[in-house]
């Protein structure tokens, strides 16, 4: 459940934030502080302060690197993500559930469990908007973020930047675009009234949305008749489009020749 909902454990370990030298600071209280300088110059040294009881074991003058652990236990998943990034977190998230199952004799594929993490790193948080209409500070699915940017560059436009953010399997599911799989799952009556209050859509394109309402989900069969519905619906628009044109065409040239003719 810690790990399913990224709680922060209560005595975690410490990681480098950057490649350095240890050096050891003044003393504060009953905490030892441990300053790592950066190799790049460009950098600014980093501080820690270490309660004194806890084991401790590098020396004065050890060569450290980002990620390596100053301080041992079970390292906080938002560090993880902030130090080292998505994929070692996706794969330190993997490696520990697994070994919860194996402990009890369970045997699960990792794909299953990938799914899960997937949807609790799905979200980026703006930083930079650029020329995009986000707000630093808004909560952005990374597809979304894509398709927005690709957009902006094309228009010769500053694209937003945005840092991955990891969620809770709970926050996770209620942060879903759609409010009926929302719903399904926790704080009911919020979700509802927030989407009743916001005026929202449902455009049903998730599995559970679709099942909640009776229809085929969009996977296998379900997905081939969304995309035949989606061809023809593209079809359907050009040929209105084609004969607005043509109609227009055909109402403009009389117009024309009466202009003209009046004219002379």
């Amino acid at each position: 459940a810690e790990l399913f909902e990224a709680r922060r454990p209560k005595d975690h370990a410490i990681i480098a934030e950057i490649d350095g030298t240890v050096r050891f600071g003044r003393d504060y209280k009953n905490k030892r502080r441990i300053i790592i300088e950066p190799h790049d110059s460009t950098l600014e040294p980093v501080e820690y302060l270490i309660p004194k009881g806890k084991p401790f074991h590098l020396q004065d003058g050890d060569v450290i690197e980002k990620g390596d652990y100053i301080l041992d236990g079970n390292p906080a998943p938002h560090d993880i993500l902030a130090i080292k990034g998505v994929e070692a977190l996706a794969s330190y998230l993997v490696n520990e559930i697994q070994e919860v199952y194996r402990l009890q004799g369970v045997s699960i594929n990792d794909k299953h469990i990938e799914v899960i993490v997937r949807q609790m790193l799905q979200k980026v948080e703006i930083t930079t908007q650029g020329d995009s209409t986000y707000i630093p500070g808004d909560h952005v699915d990374v597809i979304e973020l894509e398709e927005v940017n690709e957009r902006l560059i094309e228009d010769g436009k500053k694209p937003a930047e945005g840092q991955p953010v990891l969620l809770g399997i709970t926050k996770a599911s209620l942060q879903t675009p759609s409010f009926i799989s929302a719903a399904s799952f926790q704080e009911t009556t919020r979700v509802l009234t927030e989407a009743a209050v916001a005026g929202k859509t449902d455009m049903l394109q998730g599995l559970k949305e679709n099942v909640i309402v009776g229809r085929l989900i969009p996977a296998g069969t379900g997905g081939t008749m969304s995309q035949i519905r989606r061809i023809a619906t593209s079809r359907d628009e050009l040929i209105i489009d084609e004969r607005r044109k043509a109609s227009g065409v055909e109402v403009a040239e009389p117009m024309l020749t009466d202009m003209v003719t009046a004219a002379q």
